[in-house]
Formats: C-alpha cells, structure tokens, sequence
C-alpha cells in the first residue's frame, strides 16, 4: 500500500495518470499539488520538502515539463525541477520511488528502420530534447530509486494545440465551420511512434510500483507517417479537402525523420504494453475536442 504524490495532475498526462491512480487499491493515499499549491520553476528545495512531508508520500510522480520556451526555461522546467525532486527526496523520503517523464527527442537522428533501445546513444538535435536528456542524466545518477520514462509521440483525448494533431484539429474544425477546401501544415512526412495518452499514464502508474530505476522507453513499437493520423482525423473532422504540406516544422522535431521505440524493456520489466490503437486514439480525441467546442458556444 503506497502513498502518491502526483505533480502535474491536471496536464495532457497528468489528468489521466490520476484517474487511474484514484481507482488503484494499492493507492492509499493520492495528493495531487498543481501550480497553485508548488510553483516548481519557483520553488526552493525547502518547500518541495515540506510539500513531501505534509503528503507522506513514498512515491513522486513527476508529469510536469514543458515543450516549448527558450533554452534556459526548458533547462528549468525539464532537468531544474527533476533536481529539485531528487534533493528534496533524499532529505524527506531517502528510499523513496520517483518517476519522471522524459522523451523521444533525447536520442535525435535516428536510423530510418531501427527502433532506439534505452541504451542506444542519444544525440538530441533541440534544446527540448537537451533538457530532457538532462533531466534523464540527473535521474540516473539520484541517491533514490528513480525512473525516467522516454514519452515518444503522445496523442489522444486532452492534446494540446502545440501537438501537431491538436494544431490539424484546430485548422480542420475552422476549415469545416467556414467552406476552406484546404488547410497548410508542416511537412507530414516523417515517421513517428504515436502512442495513445492513456498508454502513457498506465506506463507511469506501472513504474510507480514496479520495475529498477533506470530508463524506459514508452511508445507504441510502430512507426508511420505523420500523414496517416493527420487524414485520420481530418475523416472525423468531415474535412475533405486538401491538406497543404507549406509551413515549418516544429523546433522540437526539425531534422528527425525517423522516429520508432524499442519497448521491451518496458514489457518486461514494468509488465507494461500499449493496448490502444491509433484510430481509436484519434477518434477520441476529436470527440473530446468536439464536446468541448460545443460547450463553449452554448449559452
């Protein structure tokens, strides 16, 4: 039986990884401290402590990060907070459990075919996948138990418009409301490892109770174009027009081509495996979008 401390419980992950937390029997207590309770790119090493002391908790599960900013914000946010975590851990909770999420853009270029295994190198080619790769650093050399978990390309209910399909959504939703027979995105391209969100917070919960510290890569162990989600959910938008491929890539994934995780670490010694496939993903996704489109107009 375990106490949890969850940050970052109303995020993209976050949110999920608490529902499932709060239906767990294992779980015997859940605190949950977002912004408003422990600003972690703010807050000193006394206060994350104390926010430790008052939860009781063993285990530190961190879903908080950003993705995009300057250097020394995403420095901050992805490797200075994980920092923090660890001090303030080794004061209050020395043998306690921490998880933090990492990501796919720690190992840069990629063979195109191949699936990056945890202890292949990693040659992040953005400071986004830099500070990652810091934080994943700081994670395997901490006086706790920590796991780092390798996120590739997340998707599902809850995406944010700085993801490529929540941006596809935005741009198919108001094509849709106003006749355009054409959206322009980025290139479509590339091959990515989409995994659904719901995949990703059961992989979290996994490593909460199981599983030695180290590095794990949580994807769904498939490549395929960008393209094929974004027609996707153009299908569940009703658009049908043409999707122009004219503007620039994201920052985070400018130059990686290729992208596919090897995720037998994780199937065996987290007892993790991806169970959704990516339509169901992004039919979801679009019908949370929908809902709550429609809630905002109404009166």
């Amino acid at each position: 039986m375990t106490a949890i401390l969850l940050l970052g419980g109303s995020g993209f992950i976050g949110r999920h990884v608490r529902a499932l937390l709060e239906a767990d029997p294992r779980v015997t207590s859940l605190t949950c401290a977002g912004r408003a309770r422990l600003d972690l790119l703010n807050a000193g090493t006394a206060e994350v402590a104390e926010l430790l002391r008052e939860s009781g908790a063993s285990v530190v599960l961190s879903c908080v990060g950003r993705l995009t900013g300057p250097a020394d914000l995403l420095l901050r946010a992805n490797a200075g907070v994980v920092a923090q975590l660890i001090e303030a851990m080794g004061q209050v909770c020395p043998r306690g459990r921490l998880v933090r999420l990492g990501s796919a853009a720690e190992y840069g270029v990629t063979p195109p075919g191949t699936a990056a295994g945890e202890d292949d190198p990693a040659r992040p080619v953005s400071f986004y996948g830099v500070s990652h790769l810091a934080g994943t650093g700081l994670v395997g050399n901490a006086p706790v138990e920590a796991l780092s978990l390798r996120v590739f390309n997340p998707v599902g209910p809850g995406v944010s418009a700085q993801n490529v399909l929540g941006r596809a959504a935005a741009l198919f939703a108001e094509a849709v409301a106003t006749g355009q027979r054409a959206v322009r995105m980025g290139s479509l391209g590339a091959m990515r490892d989409f995994v659904d969100v719901r995949d990703v917070a059961a992989a979290v919960v996994a490593a909460a109770f199981a599983g030695p510290a180290g590095v794990y890569n949580v994807g769904s162990g498939q490549a395929v174009p960008v393209r094929l989600p974004v027609r996707l959910l153009a299908q569940e938008a009703g658009f049908s027009g043409e999707i122009l491929e004219e503007e620039d890539e994201s920052a985070r994934s400018a130059g990686v081509t290729w992208s596919q995780a090897d995720i037998a670490r994780a199937r065996r010694l987290l007892g993790w495996s991806p169970q959704i496939p990516l339509t169901a993903s992004v039919r979801e996704m679009w019908l949370e979008l929908e809902g709550a489109r429609c809630a905002a107009s109404s009166p």
